[in-house]
């Protein structure tokens, strides 16, 4: 962890907060005995592009920040959980992530067939001949998707999350919620009332079986007869489930499968139908895939439709603004172009109307950095990053957060916000 935190240009950026006030500056009306300000926050995916997010929170934290209630999907969801599942909230949790996340090799988690490995490995550095060692390995690659729908079991991946968790004392979901509802004393800044608020978490995935966008822990119901008794890191590997990349995250055994709701139940009285509006028989068996397939960024995961917040929900992007159209003319291209839209979409749509959440949004940028050659700096897919470029990434999240908070005004993003409810009236 040290040659990240220790790093000159990290070591600045942390002096500029002091030197720069952001340490003083006001970014929410909640906050604790310690004066500390406390803020939700939104965590983007983006593969490994998910190291830039440790840097954003490690910045934000060293601003006296804290984070209340979380949510993620895919990388944004690992983070998410880690914070969430590490520390009791109001306690700085970053430094804990960057430690087990800095002394992991992260090409560990791609523990499929060596072959394969190396063959996507190929892919991300664009190795000469690569095609043709693709069609050397085409049967391989067909009965590999065949028998397992991806090409890595992602079980590294899944014991990595469970082990962390399971030694902060996090072994269950009724071990988060008891962590979750262990809160500081938070009052409004200015009236110093003792204000009561739920520490939510809220993991996003793509139920492929059933077609239904999910939020975890609060669907697990639908799912697990016991529900207290899963493992968060199976909410973790469900939402980071990229589609090939990684096996699908299966759940077998789904409660009542076979049956259908009663149609004519209230909503309310049914749990299919109250969490996803699905009406068919239940299914045996559900598959998941990545949570971005639907929404990679869930920025309205905490939105009030009324009232004015006492806290800012804050989101961290990876990727960039919408700042240039896809190359959609060859097959590859094309696919590309629709999975992109399809991650994009929904998140688009909600900021369209609601446009005062673009004042909350942090956007790294990731996947816009090249080097001198103009290649993209950063693949989200290269599990095997060399450190000095985890570093860079880190340092960038680190960067962008200054700038963000040098940019924030907690006022003036208030006054927009009245007016877009008095617009809204």
């Amino acid at each position: 962890m040290n040659s990240y935190t220790q790093h000159p240009e990290v070591l600045r950026l942390v002096e500029s907060i002091h030197s720069k006030g952001l340490d003083t500056k006001i970014y929410s009306d909640l906050i604790d005995e310690q004066n500390h300000q406390y803020v939700d926050l939104v965590q983007e995916g983006g593969g490994v592009l998910g190291i830039a997010l440790v840097g954003y929170t490690y910045i934000l934290e060293k601003a006296g920040i804290r984070f209340f209630s979380l949510a993620g999907t895919s990388a944004g969801a690992i983070n998410t959980m880690m914070m969430a599942g590490l520390a009791r909230v109001g306690e700085p949790v970053s430094e804990k992530v960057l430690t087990i996340m800095s002394s992991k090799n992260l090409f560990d988690f791609v523990d499929g067939n060596t072959r394969l490995k190396k063959l996507v490995q190929d892919y991300i550095e664009d190795r000469p001949f690569f095609k043709l060692r693709v069609a050397f390995n085409a049967l391989l690659i067909w009965k590999t998707l065949k028998e397992n729908l991806g090409f890595n079991p992602g079980n590294d991946f899944e014991k990595w999350v469970d082990f962390h968790l399971s030694q902060a004392g996090v072994t269950t979901m009724a071990n988060l919620h008891r962590r979750r509802q262990e809160l500081p004393v938070l009052m409004d800044r200015t009236s110093r009332e003792v204000l009561l608020r739920e520490a939510a978490v809220k993991i996003i995935t793509s139920d492929v079986t059933t077609k239904s966008k999910i939020t975890f822990p609060e669907m697990a119901e639908l799912y697990w007869a016991e529900p207290e008794t899963v493992h968060p890191s199976c909410f973790v590997r469900a939402s980071m489930s990229i589609p090939f990349f990684f096996n699908p995250f299966q759940v077998n055994k789904i409660p009542h499968a076979g049956t259908t709701e009663d149609p004519n139940l209230p909503k309310e009285s049914t749990r299919w139908r109250k969490h996803t509006g699905y009406r068919g028989p239940i299914p045996e068996t559900v598959r998941f895939v990545d949570g971005g397939m639907l929404s990679n960024f869930p920025i309205n995961a905490f939105h009030m439709k009324s009232g004015m917040p006492k806290k800012p929900t804050f989101g961290a992007r990876l990727s960039t603004w919408r700042d240039a159209c896809s190359k959609s003319e060859s097959i590859g291209g094309l696919c590309g172009a629709m999975i992109s839209t399809m991650r994009q979409l929904h998140d688009y749509d909600f900021l369209l109307k609601n446009e005062d959440y673009k004042q909350l949004i942090c956007s790294i940028d990731a996947d816009a950095k090249h080097d001198a050659q103009g290649k993209d700096m950063f693949n989200w897919l290269d599990f095997n990053m060399s450190e000095e470029k985890r570093l860079a990434l880190f340092t960038l999240g680190a960067e962008k957060a200054i700038a963000f908070l040098e940019g924030f005004n907690w006022d003036n993003y208030k006054r927009l916000r009245s007016g877009t409810l008095n617009e809204v009236a």
